[in-house]
């Protein structure tokens, strides 16, 4: 069988930890030392050479050479539009009410689907998987694997060839004549579109992840998932 992890890329970039914070302020202060005087510090220079100029009447100016919107009007404008901007919300609606069925959730976590499975009297959410059919690579079978089970509105993007991650499990004792399954996992991003409701889908972070999947599964993921710092 094939199984594939779809996981949703943070949508708003993550807080900062302790290093990532002093190293941003490091490229700060050595962009500021090595940096030009920028185009607006220029019209201010030329600002107050005008305005020296049009306090001595002896002066040979040119009016039409003297701006009509100062580099002060023009800063004071853009403080004041800065002072009324209202970022929004990270909480969204789907996070009060703890709706797991939506993209539009923990925008600054990564998200991984998992679908709905049958197997024989017990049913689990795991990742999207299918059988091997002759004839198919695998990642042709990964990619069967997605338009089957969210339906042909998903877009994905795989990142190789290749399986990331592997698993084997046995069936229950109801289903005869076969005694177990070999899954092979292939990662993927996530690009556009919305898994079908047959689906029954739900995009979990990493944590809920973990509090979800059987625990030798979820074992088995972990293994290829890149850690979340956060």
């Amino acid at each position: 069988m094939t199984g594939v992890c779809i996981e949703r890329l943070p949508t708003v970039t993550p807080p900062l930890n302790d290093i990532q914070k002093k190293y941003k302020d490091l490229l700060t202060t050595i962009e500021l030392e090595k940096s030009l005087k920028s185009d607006h510090e220029l019209r201010h220079e030329t600002d107050k050479i005008q305005a020296e100029l049009l306090k001595n009447e002896s002066a040979d100016m040119d009016p039409d050479a003297v701006s009509k919107i100062t580099a002060q009007d023009f800063e004071d404008a853009s403080n004041e539009e800065y002072a009324n901007f209202k970022f929004a919300d990270i909480v969204t609606e789907a996070d009060k009410t703890g709706d797991k069925s939506t993209l539009d959730r923990c925008l600054q976590r990564h998200l991984v689907l998992v679908t709905h499975h049958k197997l024989g009297s017990d049913e689990k959410h795991i990742m999207p998987q299918g059988l091997w059919k002759e004839g198919e690579t695998l990642r042709q079978t990964a990619e069967r694997v997605v338009s089957e089970h969210c339906g042909p509105d998903m877009k994905v993007q795989f990142l190789s060839n290749a399986p990331c991650g592997f698993y084997k499990y046995k069936y229950p004792s109801e289903i005869n004549g076969k005694v177990g399954a070999k899954v092979f996992f292939y990662y993927a991003n996530y690009k556009s579109g919305s898994a079908a409701a047959a689906a029954k889908a739900n995009w979990l972070t990493r944590t809920e992840l973990k509090a979800s999947l059987p625990a030798r599964y979820n074992q088995s993921v972990q293994e290829f998932l890149i850690e979340e710092r956060f």
